[in-house]
């Protein structure tokens, strides 16, 4: 049987919870800054960061974090922020930028709140929502994903999830929200979609988990760590499977990730969950025993 990619595997096992948690009505002109680091534990109590989506329902917008780039959407288009960066949103004329937190009401909301905010001109609409999820395909120290990028859906399920969800949050507005949140397994599947059409003609990057994905040497290795993360792996055995020197697998890994084979595998297990952690303690997930066994 053929091993699964890293990819078909990071996405099949994703663990996630969220929530689609207001509408925004922007008319133009308007800009406005979210400090995302700063609104998590709002938001969602106890988190640290938080994957943000924007589905856009009507109109066009632009969404800018990291770099600074603008990445440009309109109807049907889902923005995402991976890893829940600060991030700047505006239309398409200029604007004076506000901070979010000014224009809204801090949760917990009675009702699906509607944010609305610009000078009148010209609508956008955008549906809101946010996942959680502790997975290492969201850890920013691994950035699989840039800061922030839209996806333009063509027909199809990922199409009917956003529509979906755009039904769902239009329906609810105007009645009481559960008492714990808005929760609705559509943000999780709606994310899983997008990410497989963001990731199934996204460039092949330079470095990072993209580059790592689509590597003749590393996509074997990581399938095969992914799969048995337990194994005594050693970089020789490893080397062997995937068919290359020791020493060639431990450049791939240090010039595409920025890591050596040892530093990978124990940041892996160390993400897993604590429940496996706790199960498992005083064996190979040791940390004490992963630089033994993987030591060159």
């Amino acid at each position: 049987m053929a091993t699964p990619t890293p990819l078909l595997a990071a996405l099949e096992g994703l663990r996630l919870d969220g929530a689609i948690f207001f509408r925004a009505e922007f008319t133009e002109n308007w800009e406005f800054e979210s400090p995302l680091r700063e609104m998590a534990p709002v938001i969602r109590p106890g988190a640290e960061r938080l994957i943000i989506f924007h589905i856009v329902a009507a109109g066009r917008c632009w969404v800018a974090a990291g770099d600074g780039g603008r990445h440009w959407a309109s109807r049907g288009d889902v923005l995402v922020l991976p890893y829940g960066d600060d991030y700047t949103m505006g239309g398409s004329a200029p604007a004076d930028r506000v901070q979010l937190l000014n224009l809204m009401a801090r949760p917990p909301w009675a009702t699906m709140p509607v944010l609305s905010h610009g000078a009148g001109g010209e609508r956008t609409d955008i549906v809101c929502g946010y996942l959680h999820s502790e997975d290492p395909l969201f850890d920013p120290n691994l950035r699989a994903f840039p800061p922030a990028f839209v996806v333009h859906l063509p027909d199809g399920p990922a199409a009917r999830w956003v529509e979906s969800s755009i039904e769902y949050a239009l329906s609810i507005t105007d009645r009481s929200l559960p008492e714990q949140a808005v929760s609705t397994r559509l943000p999780e599947l709606l994310l899983i979609e997008v990410l497989r059409a963001h990731l199934a003609d996204a460039p092949v990057a330079d470095h990072g988990w993209i580059a790592a994905l689509r590597d003749p040497v590393l996509a074997p290795a990581m399938a095969r760590l992914h799969a048995r993360p337990d194994r005594k792996w050693t970089v020789a055995g490893l080397a062997t499977e995937v068919a290359v020197s020791r020493s060639a697998l431990d450049d791939r890994f240090r010039s595409v990730l920025g890591r050596s084979p040892i530093r990978y595998l124990t940041e892996w297990r160390m993400h897993l969950s604590a429940a496996t952690l706790v199960e498992h303690e005083g064996d190979v997930f040791g940390e004490h025993q992963l630089v033994d066994v993987l030591s060159p």
